[in-house]
């Protein structure tokens, strides 16, 4: 149990004291938070209770860093020209982002911030006040502090008020020697340089401070991975990763955010990021007040409790709205308004504990989906069981194919994570190999239990009579409208009702994220996308797998599944 006291070390250094005092009470209920947001702060408190660590915390480096900010004046609104005073959950972030060094050389232990934070929650300040700490502060001769976005717009977000907080300090900037330009800001006696940059930089930075801004709306990682790489000559750099949550779940912020999640989560371990999320859970209502105070931070400050809860009403009454207010309010990621899954009960049902090894010898339906010979292809294990209430439970396992010049083509760097972790494999040259797909089915065919391979013969058919001399039993699925619905909403009810059961493969989670749905006047459904570079064809083979299941009546019965159940 880790002592509620931790702060009472610190009464001398009221900044880092308070900011502490902010974590114990998270820790503790007293302030509504999030589930990542209470993490951050016991990782914090656990931290500072450990005997044998490679760091140490200085209470005076974090005060320094926390002074030397709020020396700078507010930029915007009421506040303008009067001093930065920060409040408690900001104490604790800077603090502890700051104020960890290693004992083998005294540098700084952090060397990324993730913070990820409603609107109007003073991103921009926290930013500015970072980078110019970082531009004059923090004893790097020959500073680069780079502030990043995907438009000049964005990237004044943050530039713009480090620039004007420099001219409302002109003394201390004549003390230091900050020189405010048009689109820099500059320290002659030393060369350091605090500059803007859109879209992709070059390769000749050596930041020591990188600002990437938004990231939920980069395409690509290429600012943040060229970011990254141009620190490694610097001995303490800070890359600040400052963002809201956003809708695309293939996006390399949505991907980012998961491996922050599982450093908080203690599953992985990276002393050296530092991440704190703002957000409502998953099991709160957004409607409900509790959901607003656990993503809103700065409640009372910056935004205020009734106009959050005026707008909350009305996106209530709005479903059109109503993604956006969760996405920039309550700091949810939610895929786009015409989505058909609801993606925060589809990750509910993913476990990464679930193994294809479990279900060998079981009853199985695979179906394949060819898409084109240059583009995405999956084959999708599925097998099911009945609950006590003669519920059927789906559990998929799907496994992707792509040709070798599509994952060196693609700018998301997507394709090559999902690659490295074994959920995607490629096969040489700039079309499928479906020689691959066809051993993949035949391996399955003799560990598993396969009563059908679906295949949609608009692009299968050689296939499907290559798998026939093979022995498998093949069916055509064609995918038109009568084939599609109704298993397609009984996919949409198992994801809703937890029925469905997903191994966390992380591009299956992008297909399904950009799955599109539109009723037709006779109710009927049909998997779509909205734009040509989205993918869906794993979805779209779950979907046939699922169809086949219930379109074919004689395939299992109910008393057969309940004498061989998979998972109880």
């Amino acid at each position: 149990m880790i002592s509620r006291k931790v702060s009472e070390r610190y009464k001398s250094h009221d900044a880092v004291h308070r900011g502490l005092r902010y974590a114990e009470e998270v820790v503790a209920g007293h302030i509504p938070a999030g589930k990542y947001t209470i993490a951050a702060c016991n990782r914090q408190l656990n931290d500072l209770s450990k005997k044998k660590f490679d760091y140490y915390f200085d209470a005076d480096e974090a005060t320094r860093v926390i002074s030397v900010i709020e020396s700078f004046p507010h930029t915007k609104s009421k506040w303008s020209g009067k001093p930065i005073v920060l409040e408690d959950w900001q104490l604790f972030s800077i603090s502890t982002a700051f104020g960890w060094l290693q004992k083998s050389d005294g540098l700084r232990r952090f060397r990324e911030i993730y913070m990820c934070l409603p609107r109007k929650q003073g991103k921009s300040i926290i930013a500015a006040g970072i980078g110019l700490y970082m531009l004059a502060f923090d004893g790097e001769n020959g500073a680069e502090v780079y502030c990043g976005a995907t438009t000049e717009k964005q990237a004044k977000e943050v530039f713009t008020p480090a620039q004007r907080m420099v001219k409302l300090t002109p003394d201390l900037m004549e003390e230091i020697g900050i020189q405010p330009f048009a689109n820099a800001l500059s320290i002659d006696s030393d060369g350091s340089t605090f500059q803007r940059i859109v879209g992709d930089p070059g390769d000749g930075q050596s930041p020591s401070c990188a600002i990437v801004d938004e990231y939920h709306e980069h395409a690509t990682t290429s600012q943040y991975d060229t970011m990254a790489s141009g620190m490694l000559a610097r001995e303490q750099p800070m890359l600040l990763v400052i963002t809201t949550a956003g809708s695309s779940y293939g996006g390399p912020c949505y991907l980012h955010e998961q491996d922050c999640k599982k450093v908080l989560d203690g599953v992985i371990q990276n002393d050296r990021l530092f991440s704190i999320i703002y957000h409502a859970d998953d099991d709160d209502d957004w409607t409900s007040e509790i959901a607003i105070r656990k993503a809103n931070p700065n409640l009372g400050v910056s935004v205020q409790l009734e106009a959050l809860k005026a707008m909350q009403l009305s996106a209530a009454n709005s479903p059109q709205h109503a993604n956006r207010f969760q996405t920039k309010h309550l700091n949810r990621w939610m895929s786009a308004k015409t989505a058909f899954l609801n993606m925060q009960n589809w990750n509910n049902c993913q476990d990464s504990s679930l193994s294809i090894e479990d279900f060998v010898g079981k009853p199985c339906i695979i179906a394949i989906d060819l898409a084109s010979k240059s583009d995405l292809a999956v084959v999708l294990r599925l097998f099911w069981s009945v609950d006590d209430k003669g519920k059927t439970h789906y559990y998929s396992f799907p496994k992707f194919y792509l040709p070798e010049d599509a994952v060196l083509n693609d700018k998301s760097g997507n394709y090559s994570r999902w690659l490295s972790k074994g959920e995607l494999e490629v096969t040489e040259g700039n079309e499928l190999d479906f020689k691959i797909i066809r051993e993949q089915v035949v391996e399955d065919l003799g560990r598993f239990d396969v009563d059908e391979v679906a295949y949609d013969p608009w692009r299968a058919t050689q296939l499907a009579h290559e798998l026939a001399d093979e022995g498998a039993t093949t069916v055509e699925y064609k995918n038109n409208v009568q084939m599609m619905s109704e298993p397609m909403k009984e996919v949409q009810a198992a994801v809703n009702g937890l029925r469905y059961h997903g191994d966390a493969n992380e591009c299956m989670t992008w297909n399904a994220s950009n799955v599109t749905a539109k009723l037709d006047k006779k109710d009927n459904i049909y998997p779509n996308k909205d734009m040509p570079h989205l993918k869906i064809d794993g979805m779209v083979a779950l979907i046939m797998a699922v169809g086949r299941l219930m379109y074919r009546d004689d395939l299992h019965s109910i008393d057969d599944w309940l004498e061989n159940p998979i998972v109880g």
